[in-house]
């Protein structure tokens, strides 16, 4: 059987339309992950942000995040040894947000909080920690790797 032209006409278009139901099936099938839920919120309050890493940037010395065996040890400056902290840290992961922690901070009287490495998987996470001492709110974030 030889094909004339209506017969490759119509398995040019076949395929096309094949393609097609799998490009849809595929973009259905697509994970999508937003930072935050509802980022609409996040958005109107980030001047919250902007005036808190300012705070922190002006404080003597910077937050320090180490990790040694396993424990990720959270300096504050010396600015907060002895006051009253409140406060969060959130390990964002940006690749799995399965991956994602949120933790109370609650640090000793010198600044310090030792957090268990063994509970975090290994993964590159933005560390983003807001903690409120004095009534002013001071915001810190930076990149980290758990290994």
């Amino acid at each position: 059987m030889t094909l004339n032209w209506g017969h490759k006409v119509t398995l040019g278009f076949t395929a096309f339309v094949l393609f097609i139901f799998f490009m849809v099936y595929k973009s259905m099938n697509t994970d999508f992950q937003l930072v935050t839920k509802d980022y609409y919120k996040d958005e109107l309050a980030y001047q919250q942000v902007i005036d808190g890493t300012k705070r922190a940037n002006e404080l003597g010395n910077p937050v320090l995040v180490t990790q040694q065996d396993n424990q990720l040890q959270i300096q504050l400056p010396d600015e907060m040894k002895g006051k009253t902290i409140s406060g969060s840290i959130w390990l964002y992961c940006p690749v799995d947000d399965k991956k994602d922690r949120k933790l109370v901070l609650a640090v000793d009287e010198t600044g310090k909080q030792l957090i268990d490495a063994k509970t975090i998987l290994p993964a590159g996470y933005q560390l983003k920690i807001t903690w409120k001492a004095d009534d002013l709110t001071y915001y810190n974030e930076q990149h980290i790797e758990i290994k």
